[in-house]
């Protein structure tokens, strides 16, 4: 099994950037544990802050991964492009975000990018990566069973 971990803007920046919110780890620390617990999946990562960028590693996934944890970052709030390439993907996206983004500031409440998604995990931290992972894991196990 394969799961693309795709990080949009700002999100290279965890440990560093308003760590009340995010926390006070880098986003590839908590990369090896997950991959330490998980040696029977294959987990990819790319973080990018361009829009352009994280639509086209979104339609690469196509046929190369069977699963996706999308966190778009700001994009969540106003990209129509990310949205149509989880479409195009024609992949389970999971979209994940580290903080409540329905406790934070209005702006934050528009999603774009959530119809398009499986689910999505708001709230947990970086556990919520973990989360995603774990559901991938049972739901592509199970369906190929």
């Amino acid at each position: 099994m394969k799961i693309q971990i795709i990080n949009g803007p700002n999100l290279n920046m965890l440990g560093i950037r308003e760590p009340a919110v995010y926390g006070t780890g880098s986003f590839e620390d908590f990369l090896e544990k997950l991959k330490v617990e998980f040696t029977d999946i294959g987990i990819s990562y790319y973080q990018s802050n361009i829009e352009g960028e994280l639509v086209g590693k979104l339609q690469q996934c196509r046929g190369t991964v069977d699963a996706v944890i999308l966190n778009a970052g700001g994009y969540t709030h106003t990209s129509v492009a990310i949205h149509d390439a989880i479409a195009a993907a024609e992949i389970p996206v999971l979209e994940v975000h580290i903080s409540n983004i329905h406790a934070r500031e209005t702006f934050r409440h528009q999603n774009v990018i959530s119809s398009n998604c499986i689910g999505m995990i708001t709230g947990l931290g970086l556990e919520g990566y973990r989360l995603g992972v774990i559901y991938f894991k049972k739901k592509i196990t199970t369906s190929k069973a």
